[in-house]
């Protein structure tokens, strides 16, 4: 018998016994692998993760407001340094992304020459240049300025227009721009948001906006009509010298018991700490 089994090994085709161990391994339940944990999901506060919702201001405090800025103030001036429409035209073009100082400075000695679009392009680029290459941005500026001199001539008689829409056809002028000749030459109602106007608006929550064009409109809105020919210059001259960038000066603000801005008692109260 023994003979018997020895040859009947002899006799399997080879792999069978692999291929049968393979079956069998095949048949065995695999192990389920252990599910992963999942982490408890945080709560959050939606009170301590969002701004404190601040009040609007009343009709009455923005009275109040422009009231005290009359008051303190009763005919305010740019101060950008100008002859005539055209040379204040020419100066807020400059003006853009630089400071009205630095502005004079360079216009001191240009405009007793260069008051006028025909004398401008009598001095022409090259000329201008040389005058304001104390400014940032001074080549594309020149070159604006002679291409709006040359279109004050040929499309206005030589004369700045009164108009938004004719203003801003011209080179170099946007709203901002044109907001600002509109009130200083014209005396129209406008509001030209700048960077200075921008913070005030926000910072006070008197016209809280995400853009300047916001901002104006809001401040148009709110902003009594008995005060709207100045509102453009007290609140550009309060965020230039009070309601700084910085270290706001809240401790002589003439509206501080008015203004939404959160932090405006830290200020305050490290200028009385200082004292």
């Amino acid at each position: 018998m023994a003979k018997k089994a020895a040859h009947a090994s002899h006799l399997r085709k080879p792999g069978t016994t692999a291929k049968a161990a393979a079956k069998k391994a095949e048949s065995k339940p695999t192990a389920k692998k252990p599910k992963a944990l999942k982490k408890p999901a945080v709560k959050t506060s939606s009170a301590k993760t969002s701004a404190p919702k601040l009040k609007r201001w009343s009709e009455a405090e923005v009275h109040t407001a422009f009231a005290r800025f009359r008051a303190a103030n009763p005919d305010p001036k740019g101060e950008l340094e100008h002859l005539n429409h055209f040379t204040l035209l020419v100066a807020v073009v400059l003006s853009a992304q630089a400071t009205d100082a630095g502005v004079n400075k360079a216009t001191r000695n240009l405009f007793p020459i260069a008051d006028t679009p025909e004398k401008m392009l009598e001095l022409g680029e090259a000329g201008l240049r040389e005058h304001i290459k104390t400014i940032g941005l001074y080549r594309a500026k020149a070159k604006n300025v002679i291409a709006l001199s040359e279109q004050l001539i040929a499309q206005h008689g030589g004369k700045v227009p009164r108009t938004r829409e004719e203003l801003e056809t011209l080179p170099g002028v946007g709203r901002k721009t044109a907001n600002v000749v509109l009130n200083i030459a014209f005396g129209e109602k406008t509001i030209a948001v700048d960077t200075h106007l921008f913070r005030v608006g926000n910072r006070t929550y008197l016209a809280p906006g995400a853009t300047p064009l916001e901002v104006e409109l809001e401040l148009l809105r709110v902003v009594p009509d008995e005060f709207m020919r100045h509102a453009h210059h007290w609140l550009i001259l309060h965020g230039r010298y009070t309601c700084i960038a910085r270290k706001p000066r809240c401790e002589v603000c003439i509206i501080n018991d008015l203004c939404r801005w959160p932090e405006k008692t830290t200020f305050m109260e490290a200028a009385a700490e200082n004292a």
